[in-house]
């Protein structure tokens, strides 16, 4: 639909290159001689102008040329999987209230998709991963919205604009007319949303279950049925445009590679890419990620950073590697707390914990089989830790059938007057997160796991959930208090003691010696699948490799 030009209207519309240089472009653009005279779409290479065509993303005229934003997509091993071109509106001029309402849209918590590859493994069931091809070009857009004719599809002095009549990349609400229009077909075919966590959803008769995540564009399909796990897909294909990729085997940057007894979820390609980035790749590893006794805070004789944007960078993405690295999670919460002001002291912790990436950058938790399916939880607290606030640091770690599938850590957000109030709320913030697991777990079928073993090595902070007595010191948590004995009276969960030195949340609240800080990575069951193979394949030629792979000797030697 052609309507003329509307004066002073911030029109959202963008063009440009990113991503690859001028050579690369032959595998992106199209001239005239590429256009189909009786259909005007564009060749199999440029599938995003191909599809907003079928889509009918907008009304226009038999385009003459066109320039699209490009980039490239790699593979898991860094290899280039295809070239891309994309026309992306302007969305940073649309206006709230005019061309847009809400533009929320829920995508998988990184928890569920650990639990349900849990079960995955220990159901012995298969794990499918699909991707929607140009998935933001299916919703339906209810706001009037103009773009201006991209580069080359226009005649000179032609002011006329284009309106949209579905959603296009770019557009403030396009992933969420994407999610609305995906969840509309699920419910035709008959998926239920779970209520705690509106990514997942659910279908059962009365001898099969499908399970689907959504993450955007990328879905992962189980259930105990392949036939009926077919089904989905081909209703899937009848209303959008789906790759199958197969096996679950890369997915949002995580590497899911098959070891013994299980999987282990690793972001290697991730991790060298940050040391790469940051110069690091030849760096010396350490064995920990934080010397022993140190705590980062703000000193006024330390000097503050002058480009706080690449510490920033560097911070964030270390926050995403905590995907599948808990070991590093105390050290980066830490550093988080500056990114506002950091200052030399805090960038020399975040490359010292690059050096410790270096010694394994393929590490990864490896999710494993076992017989009894069983859910508990580990916390602990380390009082006033922070010099600056005097607030204490909560760490917990949740396995479900002795698989680590949710940890934190976390700077408390009041100040305990004691070690047993910190303990206290840190139990609090541990039985909300099991709790949530549990309701989860249900969705997925599973609901024989309570009661749930908490271990926690504070003994007063123990009896004070146990015995209905309110203290002097206590009555200014009430609500903690309450809340932890509610779950313990009803059974929910069960509150038991553990010693010290074998607590493996105390990884996720202080900096550790190296033996124990391995010692409790081995517990967690962190483990080096990239590692172990190099070490086969060098025991398999008579040679030996050290632990850390830095070198390799031969064992005649």
């Amino acid at each position: 639909m052609w309507i003329p030009h509307i004066n002073n209207y911030q029109i959202p519309e963008r063009t440009g290159l990113t991503g690859c240089n001028q050579d690369d472009m032959a595998q992106f653009t199209q001239s005239d001689a590429g256009v189909s005279n009786s259909t005007g779409q564009a060749e199999e290479n440029c599938e995003d102008s191909t599809s907003m065509t079928r889509n009918l993303s907008y009304g226009y005229s038999r385009p003459r040329h066109k320039e699209n934003l490009c980039f490239i997509k790699y593979k898991s091993n860094g290899e280039v999987e295809r070239y891309k071109a994309r026309l992306v509106a302007k969305g940073f001029n649309q206006r709230e209230g005019i061309d847009f309402e809400e533009t929320f849209s829920p995508v998988a918590k990184m928890v569920t998709v650990r639990i349900v590859i849990t079960l995955v493994i220990n159901s012995g069931w298969s794990l499918f991963q699909l991707d929607i091809n140009n998935a933001f070009l299916y919703g339906n857009l209810d706001e009037d919205v103009y773009m201006v004719q991209p580069q080359g599809y226009h005649s000179k002095g032609d002011v006329r604009v284009c309106k949209l009549l579905k959603s296009l990349y770019g557009l403030k609400q396009a992933p969420r007319k994407w999610n609305e229009r995906l969840c509309s077909a699920l419910f035709e075919f008959g998926f239920k949303q779970s209520l705690n966590d509106y990514s997942l959803f659910m279908y059962s008769t009365d001898k099969c279950v499908v399970f689907l995540l959504v993450y955007v564009d990328d879905i992962i399909l189980t259930g105990n049925d392949v036939l009926e796990i077919t089904k989905v897909k081909s209703f899937l294909k009848s209303h959008f445009l789906i790759k199958e990729l197969g096996k679950l085997k890369f997915f949002l940057g995580i590497e899911v590679i098959d070891v013994k007894n299980g999987v282990c979820l690793t972001q290697r390609k991730y991790c060298l890419e940050l040391l790469h980035e940051f110069g690091m790749l030849a760096c010396k590893p350490v064995k920990t990620p934080l010397e022993v006794n140190l705590v980062a805070n703000c000193s006024e004789n330390d000097e503050l950073l002058l480009n706080i944007t690449e510490f920033q960078k560097l911070i964030g993405k270390l926050i995403y590697l905590t995907i599948t690295r808990p070991d590093i999670a105390y050290v980066v919460q830490t550093l988080s707390q500056f990114m506002h002001s950091p200052r030399k002291s805090h960038l020399d912790i975040a490359f010292r914990l690059l050096r410790f990436l270096k010694q394994s950058p393929g590490k990864g938790i490896k999710i494993q089989k076992i017989d009894c399916l069983d859910l508990k939880g580990y916390v602990d607290a380390d009082w006033a830790k922070c010099l600056s606030t005097r607030r204490s640091v909560t760490g917990y770690m949740v396995y479900l059938g002795g698989s680590l599938v949710s940890w934190r850590s976390k700077k408390q957000d009041t100040v305990s007057r004691s070690s047993t109030e910190s303990e206290y709320r840190a139990l609090g913030s541990v039985a909300c997160e099991i709790t949530w697991i549990l309701k989860v777990l249900f969705d997925l079928g599973k609901k024989e796991l309570i009661p749930v073993n908490i271990f926690c090595d504070n003994e007063s902070a123990i009896k004070l959930a146990l015995n209905t007595v309110f203290h002097e010191k206590t009555k200014h948590f009430e609500l903690d208090v309450h809340f932890i004995r509610e779950k313990v009276s009803k059974g929910i969960l069960k509150i038991e003691k553990i010693q010290s030195e074998h607590h493996i949340a105390d990884i996720l609240t202080k900096a550790l010696p190296f033996p124990q800080h391995d010692y409790l990575c081995q517990q967690m069951g962190l483990i080096d699948p990239f590692q172990d193979k190099l070490r086969c394949k060098a025991v398999s030629r008579g040679k030996d490799v050290d632990i850390e792979g830095l070198f390799v000797t031969s064992s005649k030697a």
